[in-house]
């Protein structure tokens, strides 16, 4: 089936609105009208695609984590045997994904319209390297929860550098900062601990 254009524009226009609006006030706070308006939409139109508020809402929360996984998964979902340790900046796709979604990161870090999404953001982090990634370290000594976790909070707290202050880095930059960092913490010559080190994205 044909994918209708004019669902995809109306639909984004109320997600840019809405993002628009918790930049000002509290989530709880805004109304449909509002939404509409500042989507330049109808009421009707709203309500063709969503019930409420927080409908569009959790579609917008869905977009981003989508987006999110198959950035992070880009460098690595069609290479047969994924090293770390070869990862080019060009590769990492997840600033990438930041940039597209800068305003919503910028709400999520600064403020608390969505209290305890930064903790499924990371969340998903870690269960994307449990399950993608953790089986290229073969070191039976290190926690596998542990090591995900801290990779993913890892990743995170690169973000929120970032998105506090103010993008002032282009993703290309914030990649090579990342693959400067995996390449400092990994010991010379053991490509084994370098394939471990998963923050990637």
């Amino acid at each position: 089936m044909k994918k209708d254009r004019r669902i995809d524009k109306s639909k984004n226009a109320l997600k840019d609105a809405l993002i628009l609006l918790m930049e000002e006030k509290e989530f709880k706070s805004i109304t449909i009208t509002e939404i509409v308006h500042l989507a330049n939409l109808n009421r009707g139109t709203f309500y063709k695609h969503y019930p409420t508020q927080e409908e569009l809402l959790n579609e917008l929360i869905e977009d981003v984590l989508s987006d999110l996984v198959s950035s992070y998964r880009d460098p690595y979902i069609t290479v047969p045997n994924f090293d770390v340790g070869k990862l080019s900046s060009s590769s990492v796709k997840i600033f990438d994904h930041v940039e597209r979604y800068s305003r919503f990161y910028t709400i999520i870090v600064n403020s608390n319209v969505l209290p305890g999404f930064q903790n499924r953001i990371c969340q998903v982090l870690k269960e994307l390297i449990q399950s993608d990634l953790i089986k290229l370290m073969p070191n039976p000594e290190i926690d596998c929860s542990l090591l995900s976790s801290y990779n993913a909070y890892a990743l995170f707290g690169l973000i929120i550098e970032w998105v506090n202050g103010g993008f002032i880095f282009t993703p290309h930059q914030m990649a090579d900062q990342l693959i400067s960092i995996i390449s400092y913490q990994s010991p010379k010559g053991t490509a084994e601990t370098a394939k471990g080190t998963n923050s990637t994205g």
